[in-house]
């Protein structure tokens, strides 16, 4: 059982009531709404388009930030500074990863061993391979 009393609407009560509620009616130009639907941004992951935008670079194609980022944001979206940041963040692990690519690829191509031109080199590869099973000594 509570021991607060239940707030009695008063007439004054509802009529200032009214009055605020005829104040408030939100944003009237374009730039006011188009501000206040970037206020869900203020949370980060909260944000149904920024959650969007994320989704879709993960599954974006190699090679393709800059368009999956254009096809997904609005322009108003595209100009903010949170969305700018994320696509930034991608197009940086991209050249992150093709130069990793390009490294390893360096290495396996320069590690990789010739193949034998004819059949007799491919043959002679074996006999020595099987040459060196044999004559490791064995304890």
């Amino acid at each position: 059982m509570s021991l607060l009393k239940p707030r009695l609407m008063t007439p004054a009560r509802l009529a200032a009531s009214r009055r605020n509620a005829l104040k408030s009616t939100g944003p009237r130009s374009a730039r006011g709404k188009a501000q206040s639907r970037m206020n869900g941004l203020r949370s980060g992951w909260s944000s149904p388009s920024y959650r969007n935008l994320w989704r879709a670079m993960l599954e974006a194609p190699p090679c393709a930030v800059e368009e999956t980022a254009r096809a997904v944001l609005t322009p108003e979206q595209a100009a903010h500074p949170r969305f700018a940041e994320l696509v930034d963040i991608f197009r940086q692990a991209e050249i992150e990863v093709a130069a990793q690519s390009r490294q390893l690829f360096g290495r396996w191509k320069t590690a990789r061993k010739k193949a034998p031109a004819s059949l007799s080199e491919a043959e002679n590869l074996l006999k020595t391979k099987a040459r060196r099973k044999t004559s490791i000594p064995q304890s």
